[in-house]
């Protein structure tokens, strides 16, 4: 007896015929199932920083308006405070070491290269495949590495503020070393596996 489908025998792709019970299926070549598979890993690795960018945008407005608070405070009542002022310093801080895994995610960081706008396709994706693994990644191993027994021993004795009167969190402020390295360790993996892709497309 027949199976619901029936198979053509074109090498490149098997289209399954229509039977008896005239139903229709396509059977993808290996290939493509791999490059779905990539590309869905790597759209589920960007909604880690698309999530922690939607959150951390937000630290740009609370900055705006506590910056306008510590100068109305400062020149109209003649007063200041210096946990507003590391407020500020706390913010300035998550909104740019835990929003790069965003802007990279965007496309948004500068490149300096005179060469790679120029580029084809597939030199681009090539570029782009070796500045992650060549750069991107080393770089924020190390970094990762050689800052954790810093952050380890802030978390340890729960280091207090900065300066006298200040936010007594600095372990808070040096968690986001280490979390500014594994946000953009995560984005380059999606990134990569997407070049990759286009890599392959281009060949």
């Amino acid at each position: 007896m027949r199976g619901p489908w029936t198979t053509n025998t074109d090498p490149a792709v098997s289209v399954l015929q229509p039977n008896e019970n005239n139903a229709w299926a396509t059977c993808l070549p290996t290939q493509i199932i791999e490059a779905l598979i990539l590309l869905k890993i790597a759209d589920s690795l960007d909604t880690i920083n698309r999530g922690v960018g939607d959150l951390v945008r937000w630290c740009a407005l609370f900055m705006v308006l506590l910056q306008f608070a510590i100068v109305l405070l400062r020149y109209v009542f003649g007063v200041s405070f210096i946990f507003l002022n590391e407020g500020v310093l706390y913010l300035h801080g998550a909104l740019f070491m835990l929003g790069a895994g965003y802007t990279l995610l965007i496309d948004g960081h500068v490149r300096v290269d005179i060469f790679y706008s120029q580029a084809g396709e597939r030199r681009k994706a090539m570029i782009d495949i070796l500045g992650h693994l060549a750069f991107l990644a080393p770089a924020m191993l190390i970094l990762l590495i050689y800052s954790w027994p810093s952050v380890r021993r802030s978390w340890s004795i729960l280091e207090g503020p900065i300066s006298v009167g200040g936010i007594p969190a600095s372990f808070l402020l040096k968690s986001l070393i280490p979390g500014f390295c594994i946000l953009l360790l995560i984005q380059g993996l999606a990134c990569l596996l997407r070049d990759i892709l286009r890599h392959r497309a281009a060949n």
